[in-house]
């Protein structure tokens, strides 16, 4: 199994610097490679404290500058906040700067405060996404952007440098909402699997997309990656504890990020799934929502977690998984207990599972 190592930079409530929040995780990252994970993943997400990487690919160049071998991995760039011809460069560029090693992730974004920041229209997400994947992953592959639509009307040029590796098989898209799966499976892109219900539901929902895939695409397709917040301890009681703790402190961020409680989804086209969201709070209550997704989530002694991967593994049948080991102001010294307890008794066996290979390069 491919093992990816998530950075998702959190600063909580602000309770340090960010430049200290840089520091000490960029140092993890950047050890990400010796202590033995196949690829290195950030995430998008602007104007909060929420996240704190505005630009996936910047941060990326900078690792494939210090790095080898380690895949890298955009999870996600949110498409409809970007101009689809300067990013069909900058991904193309990383390509080539780093050999081939881009594993790329694209979305379509749900917080409003970052729709209002950038100034798109919510209720245009997903037509510009679509449209908009369709321009970036058609230039990937030809060499050129050219385009006449609804949001893009772009006169060809050509991509340069041009591209030298084929990303068909290493592009994949966040899918959470039911409806999102049949679009992706016509775009043909993997999918990243970020989760926000019972892993069932969740195989449900991939049933969709593999039906679709069926009428649309040739062969099988790619198997899914898996992101979690992942919490191990040798001490069962101890990982329980700061499990909810820290996962817990997560999904608090989560809401307060996206404004669950105020409904900001009701009623914007394309948001059905995520308006149910806050009516599901507001029937459960915030602390409700979070234990159910710290339930979700892989945690306990290694044994444990190990336990829960394989059902994951089993119900949804994922090739890779990129799990984040420090978020929710984790202090880091016990970040540092929780890579170290991964990486020596948890990922030894993971890499051992037989699975679908990810992001070769043609």
């Amino acid at each position: 199994m491919h093992i990816g190592f998530s950075v998702p930079f959190q600063n909580p409530f602000d309770a340090r610097s960010d430049a200290e929040v840089y520091h000490r995780e960029l140092g993890f990252a950047l050890q990400a490679e010796m202590w033995g994970f196949d690829s290195i993943w950030t995430v998008e997400h602007h104007f909060t404290d929420y996240t704190l990487c505005p630009d996936p690919l910047q941060l990326l160049t900078y690792l494939a500058g210090q790095t080898r071998r380690i895949q890298l991995g955009t999870g996600v760039i949110v498409l409809p906040w970007h101009d689809p011809v300067r990013l069909v460069e900058q991904i193309t560029l990383l390509d080539n700067l780093s050999g081939g090693r881009v594993l790329l992730g694209i979305g379509r974004g749900i917080a409003k405060v970052e729709y209002d920041g950038f100034r798109v229209p919510m209720d245009t997400s997903r037509q510009r996404f679509l449209e908009y994947a369709g321009v970036v992953l058609r230039a990937l592959e030809d060499g050129y952007v050219e385009h006449d639509g609804e949001f893009i009307q772009q006169p060809r040029r050509a991509v340069r440098p041009r591209p030298q590796h084929s990303f068909r098989g290493r592009t994949y898209a966040a899918a959470v909402s039911p409806d999102s799966m049949p679009l992706m499976a016509e775009l043909g892109v993997g999918l990243l699997v970020i989760v926000q219900k019972p892993w069932e539901k969740v195989q449900e929902d991939f049933d969709v997309y593999r039906e679709t895939w069926a009428e649309v695409n040739e062969g099988e397709p790619p198997a899914p990656i898996c992101s979690g917040f992942l919490f191990v301890d040798e001490d069962a009681a101890r990982a329980e504890e700061l499990a909810h703790q820290h996962i817990g402190d997560y999904y608090r961020s989560v809401l307060r990020h996206y404004a669950f409680d105020e409904a900001p989804h009701e009623g914007v086209s394309g948001y059905e799934f995520y308006a149910s969201i806050s009516r599901y709070i507001g029937r459960h209550g915030s602390e409700g929502a979070v234990e159910d997704f710290v339930n979700l989530m892989p945690w306990g002694t290694p044994e444990q977690v190990l336990e829960k991967l394989d059902h994951i593994r089993e119900t949804i049948g994922m090739a890779g998984f990129t799990p984040s080991l420090c978020y929710g102001g984790m202090p880091y010294e016990e970040a540092e207990r929780n890579i170290a307890c991964f990486v020596d008794q948890v990922m030894p066996t993971l890499k051992e599972w037989d699975t679908e290979p990810i992001g070769l390069v043609d």
